[in-house]
């Protein structure tokens, strides 16, 4: 039986086939596409259109399936009028439109998230909403393309800093304190089935119909994370890094708000409480500001394993949030605080993936002593899951076991909740065995040293 992922991420968007047979999952891509921003009259905006163009390719090619289910990031949203057509493209949260942010106006002991200047309530708070019908976040907007249903799935609307995480609903009181249009708010769901429009279908040559899944692509994947025990950390790894922990509540004490951990709704009524840490980001603007089409990743990152330089940085200094002369940022973030930039591209190279490892580290130690859990492995799952240095690094700083993979791991959680809405498969634990007889993954063990 075959099912449809869609998974968009900040760099790039891939359709991804999932088969389940004997037991297991495989994966197929379908198609992959470029997802690259862009800057009109001085504002950065995702190309929206661009990106379901891609998705559209690549439901085409991949062909019939059981269902399509959606996931991407959070936070970012387009506005439709009345008519329900889009106002303007969806402004990427890179824009520095609310770079002069530094204080929280969503209570933590309501949404409990962690602070980011770029959250969904700081955007529309400087978006104009008198054209606004209704907001919806990407996935939820790419789903309303595809099949005409406005709705907003509760694992990305947790992410918004409008969402209540005790109530489950949206934080009512708080939007009316803002003075923000209730109405722009859609009704949340879960898991739910929606035919596709029938243009659409003659379109792709096809009517599979949607599933509405985990969409925030954080969720995914950490429901595709083989963990056999509750004792385990993750960190899905990509352009962003979350690391933290998977909880049966959110936890919503000052010490908690005071470290800048989020709660964010998980499948099946469980709390993601997760930090974000930079990520891969700044690794992939250090690349493209090289812009050596003959470099190969492959070949630096092991001459960055023989490298020696001492230089870390904050991955989270807001220095390295906008895109620009990443290399040049590193090398002055090392100056003001009194360190030897590293020289030469591997050493660079070094320098971000060990302060990457130390951050993870913190956010994991701090995972622990914040909702009590205790770990004792560390789930890597995503793109990073594929860099060995980083694995080993992660395995260093944290004293712990690093499980890497699976890669693809939001496209095969995606794939799992569409199969458990047609009943093939059960709960978390299920979906997680299915995930260690399908997916290969390598254990790092800590070498006792960082």
């Amino acid at each position: 039986m075959r099912f449809t992922s869609v998974d968009l991420g900040a760099s790039s968007g891939r359709v991804m086939t999932a088969d389940l047979v004997g037991g297991k999952v495989e994966l197929a891509e379908a198609h992959r596409f470029v997802n690259r921003p862009v800057r009109v009259s001085g504002t950065l905006h995702w190309d929206i259109l661009s990106l379901y163009g891609g998705v559209l390719d690549g439901l085409r090619r991949a062909g019939p399936a059981e269902s399509i289910g959606i996931d991407a990031w959070g936070v970012d949203y387009g506005l439709l009028d009345g008519d329900g057509r889009l106002i303007g493209n969806p402004v990427h949260y890179r824009d520095d439109r609310t770079a002069a942010v530094t204080e929280r106006v969503d209570p933590y002991e309501v949404t409990g998230l962690q602070f980011l200047p770029f959250n969904t309530v700081n955007q529309l708070l400087r978006d104009r909403l008198d054209r606004a019908a209704t907001m919806l976040l990407i996935p939820d907007l790419l789903a309303y393309w595809l099949t005409g249903e406005l709705a907003a799935e509760r694992t990305n609307a947790s992410t918004t800093g409008l969402y209540d995480v005790t109530r489950r609903d949206w934080a009512w009181d708080l939007i009316s304190q803002l003075k923000l249009p209730r109405q722009i708010f859609p009704q949340i769901s879960d898991t739910s089935v929606a035919p596709l429009r029938e243009d659409v279908a003659a379109e792709l040559g096809h009517a599979t119909p949607v599933t509405r899944v985990a969409s925030h692509d954080t969720a995914s994947a950490v429901v595709a994370v083989p963990a056999t025990t509750p004792a385990f950390a993750y960190i899905s790894c990509g352009t962003w890094s979350l690391v933290g922990v998977e909880l049966p509540a959110p936890v919503l004490t000052e010490e908690s708000r005071l470290a800048n951990f989020t709660n964010e709704a998980g499948v099946d009524g469980t709390t993601r409480y997760l930090r974000n840490v930079m990520g891969l980001w700044i690794l992939q603007e250090c690349l493209r500001a090289w812009g050596d089409p003959g470099l190969d990743l492959g070949e630096l990152l092991a001459e960055a394993e023989r490298a020696g330089t001492d230089a870390v940085i904050d991955p989270d200094d807001p220095s390295f949030l906008p895109p620009g002369d990443m290399p040049g940022r590193i090398a002055a973030y090392c100056a003001r605080t009194g360190q030897r930039s590293p020289d030469g591209r591997a050493q660079v190279v070094r320098c971000i993936l060990r302060s990457l490892a130390l951050a993870y580290q913190r956010a994991v130690t701090d995972a622990v002593r914040l909702s009590g859990r205790p770990v004792e492995v560390v789930h890597l799952v995503g793109g990073g899951s594929r860099n060995a240095l980083l694995c080993r690094l992660t395995a260093d700083a944290t004293g712990l076991p690093v499980v890497a993979g699976p890669v693809e791991a939001a496209a095969l959680g995606n794939a799992l909740v569409q199969a458990r809405a047609r009943g093939l498969v059960g709960d978390l634990a299920e979906m997680r065995d299915l995930v260690r007889r399908s997916a290969g993954v390598r254990v790092y063990e800590p070498r006792g040293h960082r």
